[in-house]
């Protein structure tokens, strides 16, 4: 292997943009395969695990002894290109079109430049292809959000925590500290500022926001999401899939948790089985058989099967509606214990919390006897059990009328499935296991949708201003949950979680910060008059 340290290619505007470039011996040429991130190929000694979240290029040396060259670029005002890292600017999108026409143009190049790399390296990658530079031929998307405002900044419209942790911890870090010590990096700029000053979605995040023009995209395109990524990136690769114009397909990876995820992404036999016949058929022209894939595939969670189908969601899904009851179900400890049924409600119902609740420790997570407790301080609806298995696949809602005594409402909700317990735990007061299938946020004053963009399962906020709310005053919300293929086993029950906020113990890295100023009290109406219900996309069982 060759290997070619800080290479530096002068962009439009004169500044220069590091890069480091694997290929193998020989004069070639090769077809290149092309990466760009902030974390600096100065960091690719560092092993492909879960300490380095952002270690995410896949296997280097190996795709040069497949006859490819591996070229890893450092984005501006990080690593060794100059300028100022801006987070996804402009500046920074152009730069991916200059250096790719600089790289199909070398001699060792075919003139074909394929796309490469998980999580910002694939958000780079939509921009990649919106601009369609001529020597670029593909992307392999692997694992990357295309709207950083619903996904890293303000999920829901709610400030999230993500976006800190990512830019101090993942950014910063790994550019002032390479592992080699060469030109260690501070990044003055402060991206979270930026991010706290924008709290509505304005052009300086539609500026960052590949979403607003994926339809630009026309080389081909092979989409792997994670359903374990449904807090950050599921819903992009989806949606780029989607609207993407040239030839595509997209697989949904069943993979355990977001750190499995980067553990996939980092061996041999995932790149083997997936990309490597997409890289070769396009970049290489072999017949490798990746045309003859159906155009979607996905693993439905909780069973391991990957079933196919034409297009996302897939045909047959059956709009289900779980309506919010009375309880008790006894089935859990909650603030409410409340029902979740298929008949509509009789009668006047409401289920009322104050908050910050007294319970409350790990965010809305409370204490229990077995530990941190996330269904105690939070309200519940819970089915009965299940006479028989339920698959759902495809975009689901959670319909409520709710008042609140501020002029503003935030609604955490999970969806999931609460596993059937033994009566002597139950009546020792411990909580039944459960696993979160799906999640959806909003705030209430974010209430204008996007209709273009909305559909009957899925609605689109603007986020674009926030409308004041009426304090005692009823509104009816609808909250988006992530889509999501999973099915629910016989003799468990489906569960709807409703809080406003959320947990690192629930959501890990994702989760949305606390304000000081939420203090008061939601209503959640569940009568005949304002049937709060529950819809997900049933399939038919097989």
């Amino acid at each position: 292997m060759i290997e070619e340290k800080d290479v530096q290619v002068t962009v439009r505007d004169g500044i220069k943009i590091g890069l480091r470039i694997y290929r193998p011996e020989g004069n070639g040429p090769f077809p290149a395969l092309f990466a760009a991130s902030p974390y600096r190929y100065d960091n690719n000694e560092l092993p492909a695990t879960p300490v380095f979240l952002w270690r995410e290029t896949g296997p280097i040396e190996w795709y040069v002894a497949q006859g490819y060259a591996y070229v890893h670029m450092d984005v501006r005002g990080t690593g060794f290109s100059e300028g100022e890292y801006r987070f996804l600017d402009k500046k920074e999108q152009t730069d991916f079109y200059d250096v790719i026409e600089w790289v199909g143009t070398q001699s060792w190049c075919n003139g074909k430049v394929g796309g490469i790399g998980e999580s910002y390296y694939c958000m780079t990658q939509w921009f990649m292809g919106i601009q369609n530079p001529p020597h670029l031929a593909c992307l392999g998307a692997y694992d990357g959000l295309n709207d950083p405002y619903r996904f890293m900044g303000y999920p829901g419209g709610i400030e999230g925590n993500f976006l800190s942790y990512w830019f101090n911890s993942s950014v910063r870090g790994p550019n002032l500290y390479p592992t080699n010590g060469d030109h260690p990096r501070p990044l003055p700029h402060d991206v979270f500022y930026d991010v706290q000053t924008h709290p509505l979605y304005d052009d300086w995040w539609k500026e960052r926001s590949a979403v607003e023009q994926l339809e630009k995209i026309k080389v081909p395109l092979f989409s792997i999401g994670v359903w374990a990524k449904l807090d950050l990136h599921c819903a992009g690769n989806i949606l780029g899939y989607q609207k993407a114009q040239g030839p595509k397909k997209l697989f949904i990876s069943g993979t355990a948790n977001p750190f499995t995820a980067q553990m996939d992404f980092s061996k041999i036999e995932f790149h083997e089985k997936y990309l490597l016949p997409f890289y070769d058929f396009y970049l290489k022209g072999k017949q490798t058989g990746f045309d003859a894939r159906p155009n979607v595939e996905y693993t439905v969670r909780n069973t391991g099967a990957v079933k196919a189908c034409e297009a996302w969601p897939p045909a047959g899904g059956k709009a289900t509606s779980f309506y919010l009851s009375k309880g008790p179900t006894e089935s859990v400890t909650s603030l409410n214990d409340g029902a979740l049924s298929m008949e509509k409600p009789a009668g006047v119902a409401a289920s009322t919390y104050a908050y910050p609740h007294p319970s409350w420790a790990l965010g809305v997570v409370a204490m229990g006897p077995q530990g941190p407790d996330p269904a105690r301080g939070v309200l519940t609806f819970t089915t009965a059990a299940l006479e028989q298995d339920i698959e759902i696949a495809g975009d689901g809602k959670l319909v409520v009328y709710a008042s609140s005594t501020r002029p503003e409402i935030d609604f955490c909700v999970k969806i999931s499935e609460q596993f059937a317990q033994a009566p002597d735990q139950r009546a020792k007061g411990l909580q039944p296991g459960y696993f979160i299938a799906t999640k959806g946020w909003l705030r209430g004053s974010h209430i204008e949708k996007n209709e273009e963009r909305s559909t009957a399962m899925s609605p689109y906020y603007k986020h674009d201003k926030s409308t004041p709310l009426t304090p005692g005053k009823i509104y009816r919300f609808e909250i988006a949950l992530q889509p999501i293929a999973y099915r629910f086993r016989k003799g468990n029950r489906i569960r709807v979680e409703i809080a406003n906020g959320d947990s690192p113990v629930t959501d890990a890295l994702f989760a949305h910060i606390y304000r000081p100023d939420k203090m008061g009290s939601d209503t959640i109406h569940h009568d005949a008059e304002h049937p709060s219900e529950l819809v997900l996309p049933v399939m038919p069982l097989e």
